[in-house]
């Protein structure tokens, strides 16, 4: 496997689908206290979930 599907993989494993049908983005770190992953936002696509994890990681470094 290669890095670039490991990457993908668990960017993958951040978005999940809800039963209602839309896409919910999550934090890759488990918060200590709660030991659940921090909600990012509910997007009615997933190509609109992997844009805002693109801005989210874009804002993170500059």
């Amino acid at each position: 496997m290669a890095l670039k599907d490991l990457v993908l993989a668990q960017e993958v494993a951040m978005i999940r689908k809800l039963k209602s049908g839309e896409y919910r983005l999550y934090s890759r770190k488990v918060d200590p206290k709660t030991h659940k992953r921090r909600n990012l936002g509910t997007f009615k696509s997933r190509e609109a979930a992997e844009k805002h994890e693109r801005e989210v990681q874009y804002f993170k470094r500059h």
